[in-house]
């Protein structure tokens, strides 16, 4: 290893590794832990923690880097280098005892909030997530410092690189100018035509996930590399050669596990497309943020599997499976009811008009939590607040309220705005495919994804972490983020 480079991606190559234990270790806890073993798991991976963050936070880690910077690199070395300085200056910023006690304490509210979301019981895990709150402020300001940037656009830039609240602010201010009066014109349309007929339950549990299954392969769901579970709240987790998704099940509407299937198959498409064999290990190989992760699940679910198309090829199925008759499993039927506008309490299962409403509820209240300018315990309050300036709903309880979501209680901070950014990526990448190939929609109503997966490929998965967020859309779409292509295709859906 002459080169400072080489021995940086060996560095790295030991850090993605442990990051890959801990994936499967926090799958494992979401899924078939029992509760006894949450203390040694807290300390399992507080210890994984600690030896990533070692990995990349070497005393002569600034050296090797600023001597890598002036070495003879090819186009990906100086990307996987500009993403090792990334990962390096997030990591040097948090002190290690940090890291130790912030991993412990989100493995306990995590634990706390599993107990506390069905009992609707806030003040249950109120305490544990006020620590989780404090020490993420403690991370944050050390980042910010090390960024130069505000505490949660630092919190932010660990999910969304270079990404920054000020434009974010810019981009929901439009939607919540454009948002309230085009959801009434949805449901006004959506009152003039006949309801929906429901399919009647109960549906079996294993019918359920027969189907997933059978959905998924049509995606391109890679068995041999991946598998399917069920947990509180449905995630995607692992590592490319062993990719794990959840989902929950509700016997009286098959149809919401299903879409949380295909939500959670568009993460796992892309974890399985992203760059192999060298960098497989390094951070260029990483999915672009989660502004393009999550345009990739709601890509599938939103754009390709509640379209016509796809219904018309999934009907079938679907009575087949459940043993359905009558007009309720016709396919024209299945999209009114899979495109149905609806005020609902849960972000997971709301349509696709009222789900930027969510996330940009949940974008203002962890922004103000952040910066101090709430209280925690006054979150619960807020929240119902939000849904009701919004949605004009109030959600009954907390478990339908401000618990619904894993997220803050794991310690994620900085995520949620990632969501409606790849509701509008999943919408211009979806219009970028069908222009240059016009089979795609032809192919998805034969139930054949390989045209679109193989687009997205070569466009999105195989690109991984060596171009920007804002250049990957340019080079794939010929433009950057545009609100109108995401207006554009509501409007054609919703209101044509």
């Amino acid at each position: 290893m002459s080169r400072a480079y080489d021995r940086l991606e060996a560095r790295f190559k030991n850090a993605s590794v442990l990051g890959d234990a801990l994936s499967v270790l926090h799958w494992d806890m979401a899924t078939m832990m029992p509760d006894g073993g949450a203390e040694a798991r807290a300390e399992q991976l507080a210890l994984l923690k600690t030896l990533a963050h070692q990995a990349v936070t070497a005393d002569d880690m600034a050296d090797l880097l600023a001597a890598a910077e002036g070495e003879a690199l090819d186009d990906w070395e100086r990307a996987n280098l500009r993403e090792m300085r990334r990962d390096w200056v997030h990591a040097a910023a948090v002190p290690a005892d940090l890291v130790d006690a912030m991993a412990k304490a989100e493995s306990v509210c995590e634990m706390i909030w599993r107990q506390a979301r069905p009992n609707a019981d806030f003040a249950a895990v109120l305490p544990s997530l006020r620590e989780i709150l404090n020490l993420t402020r403690q991370a944050g300001e050390a980042k910010a410092e090390a960024l130069g940037v505000g505490i949660y656009d630092a919190l932010l830039d660990q999910y969304e690189p270079d990404a920054r609240s000020a434009e974010i602010d810019a981009v929901f201010a439009d939607l919540e100018t454009f948002l309230p009066d085009f959801i009434a014109q949805a449901l006004d349309a959506q009152a003039a035509r006949p309801d929906p007929i429901s399919p009647q339950g109960p549906f079996a549990i294993e019918k359920q996930k027969e189907l997933g299954h059978k959905i998924m392969a049509c995606l391109g769901f890679d068995f041999h590399r991946g598998r399917q579970d069920v947990s509180a709240h449905p995630f995607c987790g692992g590592y490319p050669e062993d990719v794990r998704i959840t989902t929950r099940y509700d016997a009286d509407n098959f149809f919401s596990a299903l879409m949380g299937v295909i939500h959670e198959t568009g993460h796992a498409l892309y974890d399985f497309g992203l760059p192999g064999g060298r960098w497989r290990t390094q951070p260029v190989g990483r999915a672009r943020g989660m502004q393009i992760h999550e345009s990739q699940s709601l890509l599938m679910e939103m754009q390709a599997c509640r379209s016509r198309p796809f219904l018309t090829f999934a009907a079938p199925l679907m009575k087949e499976t459940f043993g359905g008759h009558g007009p309720a499993w016709e396919a024209e039927n299945l999209y009114r009811l899979g495109t149905r506008v609806k005020r609902g309490f849960i972000r997971v299962d709301a349509d696709e008009c009222t789900y930027p409403a969510h996330v940009i509820i949940r974008y203002r209240l962890e922004k103000t939590l952040i910066e101090g300018r709430m209280d925690l315990a006054d979150l619960p309050a807020a929240w119902n607040d939000g849904y009701a300036r919004l949605l004009g709903i109030t959600p009954p309880d907390d478990r339908l309220g401000c618990l619904q979501d894993i997220h803050w209680y794991g310690g994620s901070w900085g995520y949620f705005p990632t969501y409606t950014l790849g509701a509008m990526s999943a919408a211009q990448l979806f219009a970028a495919a069908k222009l240059a190939d016009p089979q795609i929609e032809p192919a998805i109503a034969q139930g054949n994804f390989a045209p679109l997966l193989s687009w997205l490929r070569t466009n999105v998965h195989g690109q991984g972490s060596s171009l920007s967020t804002t250049d990957l859309l340019r080079k794939a779409t010929g433009k950057p983020l545009d609100a109108g292509v995401f207006k554009a295709h509501l409007t054609k859906r919703y209101l044509d």
